[in-house]
Parts: C-alpha cells; structure tokens; sequence
C-alpha cells in the first residue's frame, strides 16, 4: 500500500511540475495576444522602438533592444563565471588543504545567500565606478551588470559544481596517480569525465537564473532603451524593462510587456532544453 502511495504521489509530483510550466505559458500568451494581434509576431521582435502613446493605452513597442541586451549580459556572466566556478570547484575538491575546505566552502554558500539587491547596491557604487575609471564609458552599462552578474552565479554553479566532483569514488583518482597520472591529468581525464553531468547542470541552472535576474541588473544597466556600441554602453534587459514600467503601463504596453516576458520564457525554456539534450547526446 506505501508502495502505491509514494508511487502515485511520485507521478503527481513530476507531472505537476509539467502542468505548472504549462499554466505559465498559458497565462502569459493570454495576457500578451493583444499585442501579438497588434503588432505581430516578426515585427515585434525586429522592432527597436518602445514609444508609449500620448494617452499613455497606444504606442509602438518592440523587443529587439532588450532581447539583445538579456542575451548580451547572460553571456557575459557565463564567460566570466564558468572558469572562475570550475576552478573554485577544483580547488576546494582536490587541491585545498583541509583545513581551507569548509571555511572557503562556507564562504561561497554566503555568497549565494546574498540578496540580489545587495550586489545591485555594490555594484552601482563601487564596481561600476571602478570598472568605469579602467574601461571608460559609463558605469551603468552592460559590462558592469554582465560581470556582477556573473559574480551573482559563481556560488551556485561552485557550489553544485564541487558536490558533483566530490562523487567521484576515490578509487578512480586513486588507481590514476598509481599509474603516474599527474594532478591536471586526474582532474581533466577522471574526475571531469565523471562529473561532467553534474558541472553541465550547474551551468545550466546557473543560466536560468542570469538570463531572469532582475534587481541587480536594473540597478547597473542603465534602464536605457539603445542598443550599446561598445560594452561599457547602457542598454536594458527583459526583466528590467517589465520592472521599470509595470506599475503605469496601460493596456496595449502592459500586453506588450506579457508578451515580452513570454519571450524571455521561451529563451529560458530553449536555450536550457537544447543545452540538456545536446550534452546528453554528447554521453
């Protein structure tokens, strides 16, 4: 009987999951279909302009401008994190002494721990300064929320990263240096073969979580509705656009921002089942 119980609440449980990602998709088409029947699908996407109509309810909308900059900022974040988290990892699994171990590893869990609007606050004050006397440009720019945000994932993808890693049993590494395999050897032909599920889902979960950021990024991209000529240019994201203009939008602007928060789930949705079933072809 316990057997048919937590078998039935198993299949509840995953297609449940199913039936929610479904409402979502759902409720954000409903909302945001005055907008694809106004200014269609293509012309949408394609368009650069987010004018709001003098009576505030017209306007002509589009979502090429804050597509580019969701896209640009998330791939500046993985570029900057992914080696910094996967060192992280191999660190504290294989090189640290340990009497390092937990304190480093209790600093990154911290880091995780940080509300979102903290690093906005860091960043818009101190990085972004800092990053503007190197580089030039302005401070609020895109650089300047791509590389916090890359900060902002480091500890999730370290962190799942390192758990991966360490479940790779000791007699593997073990027989390698035997052999004569040195430490870089172990490390890229034992213990990466082995966890190399674990440290794809890391990356993954740690894309899905920059390309929806939001407090943070509104804080240090600038809120401006351009495409940027250079990394240290404002731009805007999807998250930050729907932020920003929420509370006053009216009709047609408020079922554009649904349908621009529809795109934003089906980029999520794409972008992390591509990335699944291509490394799991790889297998």
């Amino acid at each position: 009987m316990f057997n048919r119980f937590f078998k039935s609440l198993s299949y509840t449980s995953a297609w449940l999951v199913l039936g929610i990602l479904v409402a979502i998709f759902i409720v954000l088409y409903h909302y945001s279909a005055g907008a694809i029947r106004h200014f269609g699908f293509f012309h949408f996407i394609t368009n650069q302009k987010w004018i709001v109509g003098e009576d505030g309810d017209g306007g002509n909308f589009g979502g090429l401008i804050p597509i580019l900059g969701t896209i640009y900022s998330t791939l500046i974040a993985m570029f900057f994190a992914v080696p910094i988290a996967m060192g992280i990892a191999i660190f504290l699994t294989e090189i640290a002494p340990e009497f390092l171990k937990k304190p480093v590893g209790m600093a990154i869990e911290l880091l995780a721990a940080i509300p979102s609007i903290i690093y906005g606050m860091w960043g818009l004050f101190y990085f972004g300064p800092l990053l503007q006397s190197w580089f030039g440009g302005q401070s609020n720019s895109l650089l300047t929320a791509g590389i916090v945000l890359g900060i902002m994932v480091i500890p999730f993808m370290a962190a799942l990263s390192r758990d991966a890693m360490k479940t790779t049993p000791s007699v593997l590494t073990e027989s390698a240096y035997s052999m004569g395999a040195t430490r870089f050897e172990v490390i890229k032909d034992v213990i990466f073969p082995y966890a190399k599920r674990g440290i794809i889902g890391s990356i993954i979960l740690s894309l899905g979580r920059a390309l929806g950021e939001t407090m943070a990024v509104a804080f240090l991209i600038g809120g401006v509705f351009r495409f940027p000529d250079s990394l240290t240019s404002a731009t805007i994201s999807i998250p930050v656009l729907i932020a920003n203009n929420f509370g006053e939008a009216g009709n047609l602007q408020l079922s554009s921002m649904f349908y621009m928060a529809l795109i934003l789930f089906i980029i999520s949705f794409f972008t992390i089942t591509l990335a699944k079933f291509y490394f799991l072809r790889r297998d």
